[in-house]
């Protein structure tokens, strides 16, 4: 039987992976104790109010301004029609 390479150095550091170490892994399934394998891809229950899935068409410069300010972009943009009806009451 070959030997096997280590997987890390001394400082820990992992090397290059060859096709035959991944053919040797576990899949995660076989590897993960029961408990935690049917946690995997489960969404814990939502911590505020649902918002609902919409689509909407904005001008590529508002876009891409929101989107350069991160993560969360979509959330800020959310903030802003907030604070816009808010300072802009729209009557019933």
């Amino acid at each position: 039987m070959k030997k096997s390479l280590a997987l890390t150095n001394k400082d820990g550091e992992v090397r290059e992976l060859t096709a035959e170490d991944i053919s040797s892994f576990k899949s995660a399934k076989a590897a993960l104790p029961a408990s935690l394998a049917k946690k995997i891809g489960v969404r814990g229950a939502q911590k505020a109010p649902k918002k609902i899935v919409t689509t909407i068409r904005l001008s590529p410069d508002v876009l891409e301004k929101f989107k350069a300010t991160g993560e969360g972009w979509q959330t800020r943009i959310d903030a802003s029609l907030r604070q816009f009806i808010s300072e802009h009451p729209i009557p019933n």
